[in-house]
């Protein structure tokens, strides 16, 4: 078949009438100006020359993205019964919390539970050390930063994202609880977005512990008195939070969650 038989079939509608003149790119139609284009999908990544432009394009950025989805949920997807940890990266060796997190790792390895923390140093480190060094299985999921360099010593499974929304998924979906141990803009945002999610059934049977009333009192109050006070929130809402400073009455509460959820599945 010729040339112009090609062109006048691939311009006629169902009806027989002529359509416009377009160019196919897959699954995208190219009308007017837009269909000048002379290289085909296969020809330009076969071909190696030609400017690096297109890496940072936001078509890429979705296989990239699509990419981090199938690396962590691949990686993750026979991680047994999981607590994720947050707190500061800032908290040196010789803190008090980074100790309380050392005994909370350990605590949670002890009753089962893998620890998942975003790998980084300071608070995330002390729950991984705490967990590794108790025998249990510790897992860091770590995000590309200008100031947190790779992932900690302590960390047995591990992987490193670009997204922080890819990241947030698997902290959600592969947690039973979440333990937050004093922390800065990072902590608060995923605590924040775990109660959403909770209080939106996004996610079910789903704890959040507070480990230090003397750092997260102030909060709770500020929730409790103000946002709950002014309505805002339901005391329903307010009972989605558990502050403590006993590990052990962290993990209790983590247990007991984890075992409604069990016979509700």
């Amino acid at each position: 078949m010729g040339r112009s038989a090609v062109d006048t079939l691939g311009r006629m509608t169902s009806d027989g009438r002529e359509r416009p003149g377009e160019k196919q790119r897959g699954p995208v139609v190219l009308r007017g100006s837009r269909r000048n284009e002379e290289t085909t999908t296969d020809q330009r990544l076969l071909d190696s020359r030609g400017p690096s432009d297109w890496v940072h394009t936001d078509p890429w950025r979705v296989l990239r993205i699509q990419a981090e989805f199938v690396e962590g949920f691949g990686l993750l997807a026979e991680l047994p019964r999981a607590v994720t940890v947050f707190g500061s990266a800032r908290t040196s060796r010789d803190h008090p919390e980074y100790a309380l997190g050392v005994e909370l790792g350990r605590a949670l390895a002890e009753a089962g539970f893998a620890v998942i923390t975003g790998g980084g140093p300071g608070a995330m480190e002390s729950a991984n050390r705490g967990c590794k060094e108790a025998g249990g299985l510790s897992v860091g999921l770590g995000i590309e930063l200008p100031f947190e360099q790779g992932l900690n010593d302590y960390v047995d499974v591990g992987i490193n994202f670009r997204y922080f929304f890819a990241r947030k998924t698997m902290f959600v979906k592969y947690s039973q609880a979440f333990v937050c141990l004093p922390g800065g803009f990072g902590t608060l945002d995923e605590l924040f977005e775990a109660l959403t999610l909770v209080q939106t059934k996004k996610v079910t049977k789903f704890p959040v512990v507070l480990m230090g009333s003397e750092y997260w009192g102030g909060l709770y109050d500020w929730i409790a008195e103000t946002v709950c006070g002014n309505g805002k929130i339901g005391e329903k809402d307010l009972a989605l939070l558990h502050v403590t400073d006993d590990v052990e009455d962290a993990v209790s509460v983590v247990r007991e969650a984890y075992k409604a959820w069990e016979d509700t599945h």
